[in-house]
């Protein structure tokens, strides 16, 4: 099988109503045009990434407009929808959360970003997203026809252990919609991408939004694709952009066979413990 991956590295647009149109626009694009079976969205496309964008757009999920404009582009497109992140309101809380769409416009699955971003680098970035959301809790997988596949948001990449999990469950390929500032970005977004690949011999994806130098927060870009040799197949430049990449996972195995180290693990040793 072959997955044909499109990773939407749009603009970031205010009001939210350009936003989706925008994201909409795209995915008919990345399905119609380049022939993508699966579309992915950056994290928090639907507004700019800061805390007090966050309360404003706040949404319910599946009620809210971003779910039913990205329900109906993933049926009217028929595509799988990777819906990059938004910020759910769900029982007095706030969840930074991805969803995905089926072709058929049903809900298929719903991550929220397990680790949160709490950092702080004198002049560069400081960001404290736990005093605005609440952490998920879950791993959240689906799949496109045999090929299952894993989710985390933007800080999740950072924790190999959560993408060996993933791997523990079987999935061929992780996906990470996510926001990295240009600091972070230069330092660790290629290397993280590539060590969670190589790691678990996996595809990974990371979708970004696209450059905005009046943002309060500036996204990196540089959306890209890194197959399980660690090698990256596709990657994005600052600007909005389709990123598109053909997963031959038939090559899976080969990769898997040749260099065993999932097999050769000391479990007399070590061992990760999947906990859900």
């Amino acid at each position: 099988m072959v997955i044909k991956i499109a990773l939407i590295q749009l603009k970031i647009a205010v009001p939210k109503e350009k936003a989706l149109k925008n994201a909409v626009d795209l995915i008919r694009i990345a399905k119609k045009e380049k022939g993508a079976n699966v579309v992915v969205l950056p994290e928090s496309f639907n507004c700019p990434y800061s805390e007090r964008n966050f309360m404003a757009n706040a949404e319910e999920i599946p009620q809210g407009e971003t779910s039913q404009a990205l329900s109906k582009a993933a049926r009217d497109f028929g595509v799988h929808v990777v819906g990059g992140s938004i910020v759910e309101k769900c029982c007095g809380k706030l969840y930074n959360t991805c969803t995905v769409w089926g072709p058929d416009g049903e809900l298929v699955a719903k991550h929220r970003e397990v680790h949160l971003c709490n950092t702080n680098i004198p002049g560069k970035l400081e960001m404290e997203e736990s005093k605005v959301f609440t952490a998920g809790d879950s791993y959240t997988t689906f799949c496109v026809g045999e090929t299952k596949i894993g989710l985390g948001i933007c800080w999740d990449i950072r924790f190999p252990e959560f993408a060996n999990a993933y791997r523990k469950k079987g999935c061929d390929l992780l996906i990470y919609p996510a926001v990295y500032d240009v600091y972070t970005g230069e330092l660790h977004w290629e290397l993280l991408a590539r060590s969670r690949a190589l790691d678990n011999q996996v595809f990974v994806a990371l979708c970004a939004p696209a450059r905005d130098s009046h943002a309060e927060l500036i996204p990196y870009g540089h959306s890209m694709v890194v197959d399980p040799w660690g090698r990256v197949i596709q990657k994005g430049t600052d600007f909005q952009e389709i990123v598109v990449a053909d997963l031959v996972l038939r090559t899976l195995p080969e990769v898997r066979g040749q260099i065993p180290v999932l097999k050769q693990k000391r479990d007399d040793l070590y061992e990760l413990v999947v906990k859900k």
